[in-house]
């Protein structure tokens, strides 16, 4: 790739960044009524914008290959950032013990993380961006001296990287609040973290007050989450197993010893489903939407 469409990629994921936190904060504003600084990042600017953008000009913006057609530019948008916020919202989560937004209450929704909606107005928007903003833009910055061009792209990435390493530090203040909390579910421990949040110094608020509706997910009970899942797996497998033996074995002398293992098997698969059901019930949080 050449080092100027590098450097205009920069500055462009920049760009979007920057009109994407201030579509969320517009947004928080008119739902809340106040100014909420949004974002990963303590800077005006929300990553996962970029990061779209500069994916679907990629891939269908005519830099790689061909330009896409409207419908394909449509559809490229919302896979692309679709999947792009579907991968952050797992991430964030698992690296920093907390569902951050949730969109569980909405219809046509993927394990909250993605809904219809959203993607939606991601491949709305993408047909704008490829087909009317980015040949502007690109016109636009080839009219740039190259050396400005690269030391801009470099000042920016510059400034990223510094907000990443302290936005990184301070998630990680809050997971270890996380984690430290004795709550027995995430409503009482969500509850227990906004709580502290409010009372911490300023940048550590501003987390606070970005994802009000945060999920809080301590380590502790997202293993028992998974040990239970492994467990009725297995319990179920025994069942499953236990019964085809029953229907295999056709001599008397022994059904009547499988057909009571087949029992005590369905019931170790009940036991564990239950007790599966009850982890899940304590990482439920039945709010609205972030």
């Amino acid at each position: 790739m050449d080092l100027s469409l590098l450097w205009m990629l920069v500055l462009e994921f920049f760009l979007f960044s920057c009109l994407g936190w201030v579509t969320e904060v517009t947004l928080k504003y008119i739902k809340y009524h106040r100014f909420i600084n949004r974002g990963f990042l303590i800077g005006p600017y929300c990553p996962i914008y970029g990061w779209g953008v500069v994916t679907v000009t990629l891939v269908v913006g005519g830099l790689a290959v061909r330009r896409g057609t409207l419908g394909e530019t449509f559809l490229a948008g919302m896979v692309l950032c679709g999947a792009l916020e579907y991968f952050t919202s797992w991430y964030m989560e698992k690296r920093f013990h907390a569902r951050w937004w949730d969109y569980s209450q909405k219809p046509m929704n993927l394990h909250g993380r993605i809904w219809i909606g959203n993607l939606l107005l991601f491949g709305a928007a993408c047909v704008v961006i490829v087909h009317v903003i980015d040949p502007v833009f690109f016109h636009w910055m080839e009219s740039w001296n190259p050396k400005l061009l690269r030391l801009t792209a470099l000042g920016v990435l510059a400034l990223l990287a510094a907000d990443y390493v302290t936005a990184h530090f301070l998630m990680g203040v809050v997971r270890r609040e996380i984690d430290g909390q004795t709550g027995d579910n995430t409503e009482e421990i969500s509850r227990q973290i906004h709580t502290l949040l409010h009372d911490r110094n300023l940048l550590i608020r501003r987390i606070h007050q970005a994802y009000p509706n945060l999920q809080a997910r301590p380590g502790r009970l997202t293993q028992q989450l998974r040990e239970a899942r492994k467990a009725y797996k297995q319990a179920a497998k025994e069942a499953k197993q236990a019964l085809k033996n029953l229907a295999q074995n056709t001599r008397e002398d022994v059904r009547n010893d499988l057909e009571s293992g087949l029992q005590q098997a369905i019931a170790a698969r009940k036991a564990a489903r239950a007790r599966l059901r009850e982890i899940q019930k304590k990482l439920i949080v039945h709010r609205e939407d972030d």
